[in-house]
């Protein structure tokens, strides 16, 4: 059975957010996030193709990344909405350096930026670490 790591639905919920490369980052594509991001999406044209580009983004996460107790989305929903307070880094169990974001503001957007090319390795670092779920054993 075909584990499911990340989620089409959040992938076009950061994808509204494209020009920005956030559903790069999100389907572990750090490199071509970085240059959405600072080309505004490749002028809205690569914005517009990855449209129809998420469903393979997303079947190549799922063969790519390990899961486990953590879940990607939610990881990555607080990192685009909460990143700066810190709040993936607490949801992974990284304490210390989630007090480290939240006093900082993401290291003063240095460590926002780090986590977003790193946070699938972290989450998937710590899955395996932590070993499945009850819900990845069920599978």
């Amino acid at each position: 059975m075909r584990k499911d790591t990340h989620s089409i639905a959040v992938g076009y919920l950061l994808w509204v957010f494209g020009f920005t490369g956030a559903h790069r980052f999100y389907f572990g594509k750090p490199v071509t996030g970085t240059i959405w991001m600072c080309t505004f999406g490749l002028l809205g044209i690569g914005w517009i193709v990855d449209a129809f580009l998420i469903p393979e983004m997303d079947r190549k996460c799922d063969l790519k990344f390990a899961e486990g107790k953590y879940d990607y989305n939610i990881s990555w929903i607080l990192l685009t909405f909460g990143g700066f307070f810190g709040l993936h880094r607490f949801y992974v169990g990284k304490w210390i350096s989630g007090l480290v974001w939240l006093l900082t503001g993401g290291l003063l957007f240095m460590g926002y930026a780090w986590d977003f090319w790193n946070l699938n390795e972290i989450v998937s670092e710590r899955n395996i670490i932590e070993g499945p779920t009850t819900r990845a054993r069920a599978s």
